[in-house]
């Protein structure tokens, strides 16, 4: 089972031949070191609306003839653009090729705009991703939440949690959340894309080693974790 930081809150995951994107924000996208072209998965999960995570998906998934997971009102909006939609809600849990991942509620905005038009209003949400063997939890864009205490308790090996600041959770909440959620490993995200979630990594990967009980691998851009 890989992981891959593709920057900002895109992953890659890869096991037994398949392949999950997670919010693809990559054309675009400072950090990114690869193209959007360089990833043919069968399925895409959406945390929320968000243009910084919704990202190349249409793109991807017309081209791939993936499925896209997300919430309803943007599910809506996807299969409206011709891509093979597969929403839900807050609760729900979905399977997908290799895998299944379950909606949680996430405390946040989101919106898809094009150009100056909301065109994909809703809610956001978080996903439990079971695939490869393993369970990754992706917090999405939130604050922090006690219910997250109830979303650990479905067993998570893997949180994958925003540490910007400013618009998510900074390092001091998130570290909060990794004491709620008792992962095994915790992997850092949203930070240092631009200005104004700019964050030092390491410093927050030494308050996790200090002050719970889980491993924290914070990924650049582009690097992969194998479990």
């Amino acid at each position: 089972m890989r992981l891959t930081y593709i920057a900002h809150s895109a992953f890659h995951l890869e096991a037994d031949g398949k392949s999950v994107l997670v919010d693809p924000f990559i054309t675009g996208n400072p950090l990114a070191t690869v193209q959007a072209g360089d990833f043919s998965p069968q399925t895409i999960i959406l945390t929320h609306a968000h243009n910084d995570h919704v990202g190349d998906t249409v793109e991807i998934a017309k081209r791939t003839g993936a499925s896209v997971i997300s919430t309803f009102e943007l599910g809506e909006w996807l299969e409206k653009q011709g891509v093979n939609a597969n929403y839900g809600n807050h609760g729900g849990t979905i399977d997908f090729d290799g895998g299944t991942t379950k909606m949680t509620p996430a405390w946040h905005t989101s919106t898809y705009t094009d150009g100056d038009k909301i065109v994909a209003p809703g809610v956001p949400a978080g996903q439990i991703v079971r695939f490869g063997g393993h369970s990754f939890y992706f917090a999405g864009d939130t604050c922090l939440f006690g219910d997250m205490k109830l979303i650990g308790e479905e067993g998570i090996d893997v949180a994958v949690l925003p540490i910007g600041d400013h618009f998510t959770m900074g390092p001091a909440d998130a570290v909060r959340a990794v004491r709620l959620l008792e992962p095994r490993f915790v992997v850092p995200c949203h930070y240092n894309t631009f200005p104004a979630i700019k964050q030092d990594v390491n410093q927050f990967a030494q308050m996790v080693k200090e002050k719970t009980g889980a491993r924290c691998l914070p990924l650049n851009p582009g690097e992969s974790h194998e479990f």
